[in-house]
């Protein structure tokens, strides 16, 4: 018997300029006395972080500042956070200012200081135990500093467990946000190395959400095995759609603005709109194969250090790894739903001349090469001899290769991996 329901969900979103100034006073209304804000170094460094806080205090909160959240998290950084969190506690809510790590590390916060067990217990099977929350997280307001992860949006925390050497996370209706709130001004200011990382990662969470199985191609569920991720459905459809036409007016604008100048002020609100857009879509819909691959491209990396990012360990930026093996993946699935890939790649790039299945892949190469983002995974050094091993991290992403529109096999990963070596 196939699937008759889709579910949608999403936090309560609070959108535009000086809508951070706001925050004391949704916090306060929920009855909160105590609350932690987590914020990683550079996001503290601007000063958004300290602004949010003291308008916490003015409305008579107590706030406690952890501001060692890691770019990209591990297991480890998200251990540290919940010990902090925990040892400073008790805490009625928390408040996360910065980029996808940020929040994520708050998400495991408002998790673990309000449920027994350890990190491991709730990361995703077969990596970790995929237990669900016993009692309620902390309400959670998450305020985005980039434009990309959409994890303002979404149930998913992601994390690489460093020991394993692999890039998972967790997932539970339980870990969305209370409330989102997007402040295009916080987000002005992002260097154009970070702005091409995380627009991949909103431009492969629309593209992903809008290609994923139909939510109705699935077997049917009873009501307790529904997950956050249904495949794809006509709610998410508008909101993924809508992402794209704002990437193509706006992303290459906004990469290829002077050096230091911030965003114009229509640039940033497309990308911020898109950002939470395609979060609302994914964050519905689920990802596939183009996030598959990348956890462990992200999680093996060796010496590759990105443009405008910390310089101080080797790293993949998620939204970077995401599309590297994305126009090969779009066409592998192009026959699973044609008129699909043909209508995103329209959106994406109105003026293309490829058609079938090169349509999507053209369109996305000639972004990347627009956005001066590395040819190929040979450019991050990875080579031949890594297929197996990259095919290997991903096949243990079955929760996002189960939403892919047509079953995939190791052997279809290891094509597409090898496809994407080379330059686009």
């Amino acid at each position: 018997m196939s699937e008759t329901v889709f579910t949608y969900a999403a936090p309560a979103l609070k959108f535009g300029r000086g809508a951070a100034a706001e925050i004391g006073y949704d916090v306060s209304g929920w009855g909160a006395r105590r609350v932690l804000l987590v914020t990683d170094p550079g996001v503290a460094a601007v000063g958004h972080p300290a602004r949010v806080a003291d308008d916490l205090r003015a409305r008579g909160l107590e706030v406690v500042v952890f501001d060692r959240a890691h770019v990209e998290p591990t297991d480890v950084s998200l251990t540290e956070a919940v010990d902090f969190a925990r040892s400073e506690g008790p805490f009625d809510a928390v408040v996360a200012v910065g980029g996808g790590s940020s929040i994520d590390t708050a998400k495991a916060v408002a998790l673990l200081v309000t449920n027994p067990g350890e990190l491991m217990d709730y990361i995703n099977a077969p990596v970790g135990k995929a237990r669900a929350p016993e009692q309620p997280v902390l309400p959670l307001v998450a305020v985005p500093t980039t434009t990309g992860t959409g994890s303002e949006s979404t149930t998913i925390c992601v994390m690489d467990v460093l020991s394993l050497k692999v890039k998972t996370g967790i997932s539970h209706a339980a870990l969305r946000p209370r409330l989102a709130v997007v402040d295009p001004s916080l987000s002005a200011t992002q260097p154009a190395g970070v702005i091409a990382a995380a627009g991949m990662d909103i431009c492969c969470h629309a593209l992903e959400s809008y290609t994923a199985r139909w939510f109705a191609d699935f077997d049917a569920k009873t009501p307790e095995q529904r997950v956050p991720y249904c495949g794809s459905n006509p709610v998410a459809d508008l909101w993924s759609e809508r992402a794209l036409g704002l990437l193509a007016a706006s992303f290459r604008a906004a990469v290829r603005r002077e050096p230091g100048a911030p965003l114009p002020d229509q640039v940033a609100d497309d990308l911020a709109l898109a950002a939470t857009f395609a979060g609302l879509g994914f964050g519905n819909a689920g990802v596939h194969i183009p996030h598959a691959n990348a956890y462990p491209i992200a999680g093996r990396v060796r010496d590759f250090t990105p443009v405008d990012y910390p310089p101080a360990e080797p790293m993949v930026p998620h939204g970077m790894a995401v599309a590297l093996t994305a126009p090969e993946a779009f066409r592998f699935t192009f026959d699973a739903a044609p008129e699909r890939h043909l209508r995103a790649a329209a959106l994406l790039d109105p003026t293309g001349a490829a058609d079938g299945p090169d349509a999507l892949p053209a369109a996305l190469a000639g972004l990347m090469r627009d956005l001066s983002l590395p040819n190929g995974l040979g450019e991050i050094g990875y080579g031949a001899d890594d297929v197996d091993d990259l095919v290997d991290g991903a096949l243990k992403q079955q929760r996002l290769l189960a939403t892919a529109p047509k079953d995939v096999t190791g052997d279809d990963l290891a094509g597409i991996v090898a496809a994407s070596m080379e330059n686009w």
